[in-house]
């Protein structure tokens, strides 16, 4: 399709392959950013301190090895790639890290990143497993004590109109995301699961106003293709923990098939969620990044208490996607030592079974030399469907 080579997609690429080079360029203007690992953390409240929320990410083409010395490798491939970067020196520009508390490999690192790194600033954020009256009501004092903290280090007090403005910003990006995935309800879809994974990576590493800019480029252009195919081909959602690099999705289409959904970190999961304007803005945000986000390590059960019920309540908005775009088959794509994921496998494929779509489990380490080794099981999954 001529239209990748045109408009914004050029500098999505650039961003991309760079990840990182637009946060230097800005910092040379006095522009200060905050690094930030998982979906858990409010990008809000950095925002209203001042800050540029930075999602540090990992980098499957790039062997871990300062990172090794300091973290032991039964830790979570993707976290020690994260951390070995930042070892590294790559997100130097960032002025701290915020780390949540989403997986033990998160957890138990933290006071690694905390006094390997030597960053002015580092905080981790308590968020429970729990959802329930009691468990939100812990969530926003948590919330409020990192805004205090962040504040403290900003050397201003965050208010709450802040937050609000702030608020609005993320809420727009998501809503303007959600726009693009409609596009990808077409047959055969109008934007590629390549291209959708390479802009959702890159706005992460933007100020949140450049990244409405881009998503809004890349709604006045895409309408306008022309389908590049009339072939169909099997609709695939890839169901994951944070996979940040195109490499599996990529993969998945030059097999034959065509990525139209996602469970993932840097998708769906993240980018569906809004949070509500008509509240208080610290019990908005609670409710929705430990109510919303539906991820493994947030325990959910339903009122009623059946399998049938709490499969319902854990995995629901996956199946209300599946139907939604039309997907013909599932990828479950789990990170070694992945323990939140790889716990609820069984769990996950039991559910979805009922659906009556097609399922295709990898388990793999984070790397591009292991990810290539999954053609042929991807290729045969896809020719299974027929």
């Amino acid at each position: 399709m001529e239209e990748k080579q045109k408009g914004m997609w050029p500098l999505v690429e650039k961003y991309y392959q760079d990840y990182g080079s637009r946060a230097r360029e800005l910092k040379k203007d006095g522009i200060k950013f905050m690094g930030y690992i998982c979906s858990f953390v409010p990008v809000e409240i950095i925002r209203a301190a001042g800050f540029v929320p930075f999602r540090i990410r990992g980098n499957v083409h790039e062997p871990i090895t300062k990172g090794n010395t300091q973290l032991e490798t039964i830790a979570c491939p993707f976290m020690r790639s994260c951390f070995d970067l930042s070892f590294k020196g790559h997100y130097d520009f960032c002025e701290g890290v915020i780390i949540p508390h989403a997986c033990d490999s998160m957890t138990r690192s933290y006071s690694v990143w905390k006094y390997s790194l030597g960053l002015p600033y580092s905080h981790f954020v308590n968020v429970p497993h729990t959802v329930n009256a009691a468990s939100l009501q812990f969530f926003e004092a948590e919330l409020n004590t990192f805004r205090k903290s962040l504040g403290r280090y900003a050397g201003k007090e965050i208010n709450t109109a802040e937050i609000a403005q702030a608020i609005t910003a993320y809420n727009q990006l998501r809503k303007k995301v959600k726009a693009l995935y409609e596009l990808r309800k077409t047959n055969p879809p109008l934007v590629s699961g390549t291209e959708m994974a390479k802009l959702l990576t890159v706005t992460a590493g933007l100020p949140v106003e450049e990244a409405n800019l881009l998503c809004d480029q890349a709604l006045d252009q895409l309408p306008q293709r022309t389908a590049p195919s009339d072939k169909k081909f099997p609709r695939i959602l890839i169901d994951g923990a944070c996979i940040d690099n195109i490499d599996l999705v990529q993969l998945v289409e030059e097999s034959g098939a065509s990525v139209v959904a996602d469970d993932l970190c840097l998708g769906m999961r993240d980018f569906w969620p809004t949070t509500d304007v008509d509240q208080d803005p610290l019990k908005a945000l609670s409710r929705r990044y430990l109510e919303k986000l539906n991820c493994p390590r947030t325990f959910r059960q339903s009122p009623g208490g059946s399998l049938s019920d709490d499969l319902q309540a854990r995995f629901g908005d996956m199946g209300a996607h599946i139907k939604e775009f039309g997907v013909d088959g599932i990828i479950i794509y789990v990170y070694k030592y992945c323990d939140p994921f790889g716990f609820e496998v069984s769990a996950r494929k039991a559910y979805l079974s009922s659906l009556g779509v097609s399922i295709l489990y990898l388990e793999d380490e984070y790397s591009a030399g292991t990810i290539g080794r999954l053609r042929t099981r991807i290729q045969a999954f896809l020719e299974m469907m027929g």
